[in-house]
């Protein structure tokens, strides 16, 4: 049997006892068999959404006890800067601050990078885009990003976005080294490869 990934029983059984009732008597009040209750208390099966609903009204449960504890739980990722991940193309030094793909189908990742792009160097493709956005703000130094046709500058403390399916590149357009940071959803792996 697989398991359950989202362990309700032990708080309904809980609740249930504090309000004496029996499994009988809750499985009545919710419509549900007692032989689900009990599976459910003992975390053998996961609830569908309306008997986990029923069975919250029947306890008088607020849904926010059930999902605390799955909220309460969320984890953070940590790149120390140590341990970035770089790459060079010419002229441009990428350093990956994070990469997180999401576990829940259709939500997407993303990946987030410091880039130092040098003078008169450029980074991205004038010849493809891909799936996703593209989010930046310039840190350091002056850019100028073009988009499909259309071209933007970009001074120190801009930021932009932008559907990255159309083909789409990063110029340094000034005398020094152009920092950014740069978002990009979803994830690619590398920004390089045509980012």
């Amino acid at each position: 049997m697989n398991s359950v990934h989202y362990q309700f029983g032990e708080k309904i059984r809980r609740v249930r006892e504090r309000r004496s009732l029996t499994l009988r008597e809750l499985a009545c009040r919710a419509g549900v068999s007692e032989s689900l209750v009990s599976q459910i208390e003992r975390n053998k099966v996961a609830p569908a959404m309306d008997t986990l609903l029923a069975l919250a009204d029947a306890l008088d449960l607020d849904l926010e006890y059930l999902f605390e504890d799955y909220r309460r739980n969320r984890s953070a990722h940590i790149t120390r800067r140590d341990e970035r991940g770089t790459f060079t193309r010419p002229g441009v030094l990428y350093e990956r601050l994070a990469q997180m793909e999401s576990s829940v189908p259709g939500q997407d990742g993303i990946e987030a990078y410091s880039i130092t792009v040098e003078h008169g160097a450029k980074t991205g493709s004038r010849e493809y885009g891909h799936q996703g956005w593209e989010l930046g703000i310039v840190t350091s130094g002056r850019a100028e990003l073009f988009v499909g046709k259309r071209s933007y500058i970009l001074e120190t403390g801009d930021s932009v976005s932008f559907r990255a399916d159309a083909p789409h590149t990063l110029a340094n357009a000034g005398e020094g080294a152009l920092e950014v940071f740069w978002i990009i959803t979803p994830p690619k792996g590398e920004i390089a490869n045509g980012g």
